[in-house]
């Protein structure tokens, strides 16, 4: 699992004992392989997690990562989540799964209802509808290279390179 993590082996049993401690009594001490892709924790449960409930995504996040796209989470995709998430990832990866995290309609575009749903994550439906419509127009005038009304993913990857804090940001600490 090392070679397909950003993770030591210390992290990985750590994220381990981590997954382990959601549902003790579903996932057993040592896992084999083939469980470690069968069992699954239910989303409802993982969103619990400290790391997790206070992140406006949360809900994209684990949809992402879990490999059918319902949010429940077997311990490789629970894995593969944190290590994307860890500060070792190198941006490009982040760049990825930030891009497929802000496409909820999962068409490969982030168009305008995917960024209004981007904003009001980010700014916890905060913002009058008015001031969203303006941010993403915004968003689109700046970003939108061929003016086609939404961003494909080298758009996105060129905005991204262009943020300074996005490193920063885009992890979790587990």
């Amino acid at each position: 699992m090392k070679d397909c993590t950003f993770f030591t082996r210390k992290e990985i049993l750590r994220i381990f004992r981590r997954y382990r401690e959601l549902l003790p009594e579903m996932v057993p001490l040592d896992m084999t392989n083939g469980e470690t892709n069968r069992i699954k924790i239910p989303f409802e449960t993982i969103r619990k997690m400290p790391e997790l409930k206070e992140n406006p995504f949360h809900q994209r996040m684990c949809e992402v990562f879990s490999e059918d796209g319902s949010g429940n989470m077997s311990y490789d995709d629970f894995l593969d989540m944190f290590s994307v998430f860890s500060e070792a990832a190198p941006r490009d990866i982040k760049t990825v799964y930030a891009f497929r995290i802000y496409d909820f309609d999962t068409d490969n575009y982030l168009n305008k209802k995917d960024l209004e749903k981007t904003l009001l994550c980010l700014t916890r439906n905060e913002l009058t509808s008015e001031e969203v419509s303006f941010v993403v127009d915004k968003v689109l005038e700046e970003a939108d290279l061929d003016d086609d009304g939404m961003l494909s993913f080298i758009e996105f990857e060129h905005v991204i390179s262009r943020s300074p804090d996005f490193l920063n940001t885009f992890h979790i600490r587990i």
